[in-house]
């Protein structure tokens, strides 16, 4: 597999995220990832108005992810954020139930450009947050793929978060169910020097 960059998304990378989102104008092209972000005005209205919450959350400190590069171009990027940044899971009302204490930050989102996708780069998004969540200071992921039962799914678009497979070759371990066809993943992840 070639070299692949990891780099947050910052108002200087915006516009190769913006870039990603739009070649992969799939199922999802519409939410910009904000669907997890707390409600607000702009959110869910339009297109352009979930580009401009995004923009408006990445410049203000309130949006992370890792993207990743082939060469100079973002190719798979992973959502993450703390509990505050990002509160609207799906099936929260069960989650908040069964959690015994939330985690400092969550993985919402893993999500890798159309026509690049069955070749590792949802596992470099994936290690990517976790390396800056490291820099970051550390501390407890959650994450909540699909448990698809070992079974490969043919259309990876619906694997918005990837599979509890994935998580676990990263170091996840399951802790939970969490609605009918996700988990609850969680990873201790000690702090980093590595500026």
């Amino acid at each position: 597999m070639p070299a692949f960059a990891i780099k947050a998304l910052t108002q200087e990378t915006f516009d190769d995220f913006a870039a990603l989102l739009e070649r992969s104008a799939g199922m999802f092209a519409d939410c910009w990832c904000t669907k997890f972000h707390p409600e607000c005005a702009e959110k869910g209205q339009t297109a352009e108005g979930n580009r401009a919450l995004k923009r408006r959350l990445v410049a203000d400190g309130l949006a992370h992810a890792a993207l990743v590069y082939d060469g100079d171009r973002a190719v798979a990027w992973a959502q993450y954020g703390s509990p505050e940044e990002l509160p609207s899971i799906q099936h929260r009302k069960e989650y908040l139930a069964t959690a015994v204490r939330l985690p400092d930050y969550r993985i919402t989102c893993i999500q890798v450009e159309r026509g690049l996708r069955g070749r590792g780069l949802a596992a470099v998004a994936l290690r990517g947050a976790v390396e800056l969540l490291a820099r970051a200071g550390g501390g407890v992921v959650e994450g909540y793929p699909h448990d698809t039962g070992g079974v490969r799914k043919k259309n990876s678009s619906f694997l918005y978060n990837g599979t509890r497979t994935l998580y676990e070759r990263e170091g996840f371990v399951y802790d939970r169910p969490k609605g009918l066809g996700n988990c609850v993943m969680v990873r201790d992840v000690a702090p980093s020097a590595r500026d």
